[in-house]
């Protein structure tokens, strides 16, 4: 980057067409004839310094040398001749032999070679005046029209760090702004309110000027979101704090709200994405990622998608299929051409610039759009914006078709489970800030003048939501990348932790022993809104451990002293084959020597879960060589080289032998180098099977899972999304169905059939796929591009089987998954006489209280974010031990709705629900 007068002036980049800088346009006798610049320089080029291949890691001795540096003049002239002829020799060249406008372009091109002479600068203009005649034949009205707006999608770390990110912003941005000066008419989108804070904070010269263009209208933020995040893997609450940082920066740094969501390169769309966009002001989106799909054509490049609870958004996706167009004919033409919905539609977009590693436009690109403005034989192309662009499909959108559920991209399957310690993070991190706000808004409910930790929380969740960029959480980023999230991961859980324990000190501090006063009894929290009855661990007054068994009410707590008595202690028993067995009155269990689960019965009913003669909890390794994409693909012929893990180093042995808990363990060897250690767990009243599973893993290109075999036959599965859930097929009838051979899930899966059915669990994986009866739960990959060290080393992770009469709805499926993944917290406690509490319950089971939090804008006031998990259509009652002044509903981000005021009747606040409905309620304390 050029640096004049203690500000960048200049991005610099080879790969993107930027190799000089302007001094001035004019040097007059007058004006100082010595000037000094510097040169700030980053060692990798604009897609890194991969060793080899773009995705390879990073060469660390790689060289980069300056070869020339030369004051040079300009010659207008010659650039003029030079577009001119690209343009009419690609119009030549891609409109067809049968097209009478190519060989007219011929024509003129070959006249313009006959009348120029390159010793003589006195013939260029009037070659240029032969081509300039052409271009203003002008098109007819029914042409389409193409909006173009400048773009530089740079990813907010990837093949190089978040460090290097700031830079490439700065370069990049800095470049937008000396073409803003010299075209008055070039405009400009950038998303990721993450990248533009970076800029505020380290080049605010620069950022001054990118306001001064946004107030023009030229530089135009988009997107509302914090980052460019994964559209799979993040929490529905993190994607709701996604927009809700993102916008209120735009507000507050811009002065307006964002209506279109950008999210050019992310690898799928969740079906929940159309109902939180409406909640956070956007109702427009664009993309174009799906066009990567390797199996099936996306049928749609402009339409209307709708998400699982019925929310509707206007998408497009640029039917050039690419958001770093160069302004050449022949992507203008595809645009037209690749079309999926001509007659419907007569606009679309195509956005032009550098990207991935940044860059943006150049003038030479403005210069080629300029020249076709209105040609005629080819589109139209303006310049616009994206409000421009979409408010005209809203005038003309009758048409349009609407597609249903998730935007699945048929590729990219493996950053699912690539990286398996980000998305460990990623996970434990969620569960921590959500504990920490629960916690201290019952703070400061129960006492006004606590102080709520919103900035500390505001830092915390936006170094959670930067791990969501869309190359951090799938894992397609290089070592030095994730070595930054995991640091970041660290840093979230140190402070929250410090936060837990300052909320539970104001809330409990009578009850947590002082000094050396002892501990006789434990105080247990639980953050989720519901009653729970489990077996916990436990320390006693000599520093053991010890079970109990507990009960505690719904978003509170409880202060025990001795464990409950279970009604049927867990039974675990050896038999003579080396076989155990192991019940607790709800569900009895038989392994085998290698932790197989060869039966896994409900006592209530004696209904069987695994079918005779196979085996649950099967360990299988695939060889897993994608064609490319190392980090980001599985494909589908890894399904030819399953091999079961059969190698036995440890067998099966009891650890526990019953009472509230009993426990196996055995060991596998799956390699030379990688080892499996698991632990068989069931706790007393539990009604599923737990599995403590430790890795060593150091392998290269295999792919680690685990099977459960289930007696239970559907067409199709239900895998948790975001704030609800959706079905996929367990078969492979058609292209679009087994182009869905791996899929992503969050905290559980389930496969019914009426009346029964077998839930999987998990506590930080995500990859998954059920095909016929079973169910796979994606463990570790070992991919070796771009960070050569992914995933090797050891790994720890639960899962659970959890079968169940009728639905998982009434099963409680759901729960089960929330509960596993958000355990009860349990502390030392007095001898003291309590009474149990509970803050917040809801009086439908089919309603989740997800979230409490203190407003943004509002210190003391409360929100409840709630939603329909069953799918049905629900009246429910929100009950506090608070006393509630006020209830408001509000949309996302907190903006009351004056006509929604909640009236407070004796049960609570009265909500109705319709599926998969997400509702935030503000909840005033008198």
């Amino acid at each position: 980057m050029v640096w004049r007068d203690s500000q960048p002036v200049q991005g610099l980049t080879r790969e993107g067409e930027k190799t000089s800088y302007i001094l001035t346009d004019s040097l007059m006798e007058t004006d100082p004839h010595n000037l000094s610049l510097y040169m700030e320089v980053a060692c990798n080029g604009l897609f890194g310094a991969g060793k080899g291949t773009m995705i390879a890691p990073p060469d660390p001795d790689k060289k980069f040398t300056l070869n020339k540096a030369e004051l040079v003049v300009f010659n207008r002239d010659v650039h003029e001749l030079l577009v001119d002829f690209e343009i009419l020799l690609d119009m030549a060249k891609h409109l067809g032999e049968k097209n009478q406008r190519s060989f007219q372009a011929l024509y003129i091109a070959n006249q313009m070679v006959n009348l120029c002479d390159v010793t003589d600068s006195s013939t260029f203009p009037a070659a240029h005046q032969l081509a300039s005649t052409f271009f203003s034949q002008r098109n007819g009205e029914s042409q389409h029209t193409i909006h173009a707006m400048g773009h530089c999608h740079i990813d907010s770390a990837w093949l190089w760090p978040y460090e290097e990110s700031i830079r490439k912003c700065a370069r990049s941005w800095v470049t937008v702004v000396r073409l803003m000066e010299k075209n008055p008419g070039f405009t400009f989108t950038c998303s990721q309110a993450q990248q533009l804070e970076w800029v505020r904070n380290w080049y605010p010269g620069l950022y001054a000027q990118i306001q001064d263009f946004a107030r023009k209208g030229q530089f135009i933020p988009v997107g509302g979101t914090w980052v460019e995040m994964d559209g799979n893997l993040p929490s529905g609450e993190s994607m709701v704090r996604q927009f809700l940082q993102g916008q209120r920066f735009f507000q507050e740094q811009f002065g307006k709200l964002c209506t279109e969501f950008w999210l050019p390169d992310t690898f799928g769309y969740s079906a929940q994405l159309p109902q939180l966009m409406r909640g956070c002001g956007i109702w427009r989106f664009l993309t174009q990622k799906l066009s990567w799909s390797l199996v099936n054509t996306f049928p749609h490049h402009t339409f209307f998608w709708e998400g699982i609870d019925g929310s509707s958004v206007l998408a497009h996706f640029p039917p050039g299929d690419s958001y770093g167009m160069q302004g050449f004919v022949e992507e203008m033409l595809k645009t037209v051409n690749n079309n999926k919905d001509k007659g419907c539609v007569n606009h679309s977009v195509a956005l032009f610039g550098f990207g991935d590693g940044g860059g943006g436009p150049t003038q030479k690109m403005l210069d080629r759009m300029k020249r076709m403005k209105d040609i005629d034989g080819l589109p139209r192309v303006q310049m616009s914006t994206p409000d421009q662009f979409f408010s005209v499909l809203e005038r003309d959108g009758s048409q349009l078709y609407t597609w249903i559920g998730e935007l699945f991209l048929e590729l990219h399957n493996g950053t699912y489970t690539t990286q398996a310690q980000i998305k460990k993070g990623n996970r434990e991190c969620e569960r921590i800030l959500h504990d920490v706000e629960v916690l201290s808004s019952l703070a400061l409910a129960q006492k006004s003048a606590f102080p709520y930790p919103a900035t500390k929380l505001q830092h915390l969740w936006r170094l959670l939501l930067l791990n969501q960029f869309h190359d951090v959480l799938p894992g397609t980023c290089i070592q030095l990348v994730a070595e930054d999230a995991m640091r970041y991961y660290e840093e979230i859980r140190g402070m929250g932790t410090l936060l837990l324990k300052e909320a539970v000190q104001s809330l409990f501090g009578k009850l947590l022993p002082a000094g050396s006063e002892a501990a006789e009894s434990t105080l247990i929290l639980n953050t989720l809104p519901w009653e729970r009855t489990e077996v916990i661990s436990r320390a006693t007054p000599t520093g053991a451990d010890t079970l109990a068994l507990v009960k505690v009410c719904s978003m509170g707590y409880s202060v025990v002293k001795d464990s409950l008595t279970p009604p049927h202690p867990v039974r675990v028993v050896k038999q003579l084959d080396g076989s155990i067995t192991m019940e607790n009155g709800v569900i009895a269990a038989h392994l085998d020597s290698m932790g197989h689960v060869t039966s896994l019965r409900l006592v209530s009913s004696g209904r069987e879960s695994v079918p005779e003669g196979s085996c649950a909890n099967q360990f299988v390794i695939f060889d897993d060589i994608p064609l490319y994409w190392d980090a980001w693909d599985v494909m589908d012929y890894h399904l030819e080289t399953r091999k079961p893990v059969k190698t036995l180093v440890k067998p099966l042995e009891i650890t526990l032998a019953g009472g509230l808990r009993g426990s196996v363990r055995f060991s596998l060897q799956i390699s030379e180098k990688s080892i499996i250690t698991q632990e068989v767990i069931l706790d007393s009243m539990c009604p599923y099977l737990r599995f403590l599973t430790q890795v060593e893993w150091n392998e290269a290109h295999k792919f680690l899972k685990v099977e459960f075999p289930v007696q239970a036959r559907s067409m199709n599965a239900t895998y948790e999304i975001q704030f609800g859930h959706l079905q996929r097929p367990t078969h492979w009838n058609t292209s679009w169905d087994w182009a869905r051979f791996e899929v992503w899930s969050h905290k559980w899966m389930d496969l019914s059939e009426h009346g029964f059915g077998v839930a999987l669990l998990n506590d930080s994986k995500y990859g998954a796929s059920v095909h016929g009866n079973t169910m796979s739960l994606s463990l570790l990959r070992a991919p070796k591009s771009p960070d050569t060290t992914a995933d090797m080393g050891h790994h720890q992770f639960t899962y659970a089987v959890m079968p169940h009469l009728g639905s998982f709805q009434e099963a409680g499926v759901i729960r089960y998954a929330y509960c596993l993944n958000f355990p009860l917290h349990a502390m030392p406690a007095v001898s003291v006489q309590c009474p149990a509490w509970s803050a917040f319950c809801v009086s439908s089971p089919a309603v989740v209280l997800e979230t409490i939090k203190q407003a943004e804008d509002r210190p003391g006031v409360l929100v409840a974010r709630l939603y329909e998990s069953h799918g049905s259509t629900v009246v429910t009652w929100l009950q506090t031990c608070f006393p509630v002044k006020e209830a408001i509903i509000c949309d996302l981000l907190e903006r009351a709705d004056p006509t929604s005021h909640l009236p407070l009747e004796e049960l609570g606040v009265k909500l109705s629900f319709t599926p998969f409905q997400v509702i935030s309620v503000l909840l005033v304390f008198g």
